[in-house]
């Protein structure tokens, strides 16, 4: 049992490292809430997990899903449906599910993914999920809520004496492949729920890979030699400044402003 048991949201809940998520967070003794599309599709979580239904492009239907909730743990993602979908769900769930918020002080852990600020790479060019991953880390970071932003390597490519979990910041690793860093999605769930609970995590954004060695158990020393995000700045410490705000799209804009007030 956690020393600070949450009633935790789990935005993408039905997804590979969400339900992963749903499982830590029950094992570390939080409440958990699971946001499904229907009832139908969350035969898989376990029976301890509340269901609430709800679709992240309507935020009228996300009102019960935030209700008298102490932290949002996001792992949704558009999974291939083009720069359409990366607009309306990567980014979208983030703005709607804070948006029903309503700026209730809640913890947020948010994953998006290692190589967010690489813009010119064949992946962002195709898809523009990079770019509206890395804007809804900044409506995070807009909101004024604590937060900690995790990017993660390439899922479950780690050898199997890989677990030593190393966080990069800076984001500089942008190969496209899992040479930019592997990390098992078990240890993905267990950061983002650890998280939650850490004061050390708070206001932080970091890649997450795994190197040789064995599996971390200090997650506060893990969080506490990372840099916090500068007060008031939409992008992590030390990340590039590659995507102006002045040449953001309007509504993207108007977002920020939404959040932020």
């Amino acid at each position: 049992m956690t020393a600070k048991p949450l009633a935790l949201l789990v935005v993408g809940a039905t997804g590979s490292i969400g339900r992963l998520v749903v499982e830590e967070a029950l094992r570390q003794g939080h409440a958990v809430r699971a946001l499904v599309r229907t009832l139908d599709r969350s035969g898989s979580l376990p029976d301890d997990a509340q269901r609430v239904v709800g679709d992240l492009t309507r935020p009228e239907t996300l009102t019960a899903a935030v209700d008298g909730i102490d932290a949002i743990v996001f792992t949704h993602g558009s999974d291939g449906q083009g720069k359409a979908g990366a607009e309306r769900i990567d980014y979208g769930g983030v703005r709607n599910v804070l948006v029903a918020n309503a700026g209730r002080p809640v913890r947020i852990a948010l994953m998006t993914a290692i190589g967010v600020t690489d813009r010119l790479g064949a992946h962002n060019r195709s898809t523009e999920a990079h770019d509206w991953k890395r804007r809804g880390e900044r409506l995070v970071r807009a909101s004024g809520l604590a937060y900690t932003i995790v990017r993660p390597g390439w899922f479950d490519c780690n050898a199997p004496d890989q677990h030593r979990l190393v966080l990069l910041q800076g984001d500089t690793r942008h190969a496209g492949n899992p040479s930019d860093g592997v990390v098992s999605r078990g240890q993905i769930a267990e950061v983002l729920v650890r998280s939650l609970t850490s004061d050390a995590a708070n206001r932080k954004s970091f890649e997450l890979v795994a190197e040789r060695g064995p599996a971390t158990a200090d997650f506060d020393a893990l969080f506490v030699g990372l840099e916090a995000d500068a007060p008031g700045a939409l992008d992590a410490v030390r990340d590039a400044a590659n995507m102006p705000l002045p040449r953001e799209p309007a509504r993207v804009r108007e977002d920020l402003q939404r959040l932020a007030a």
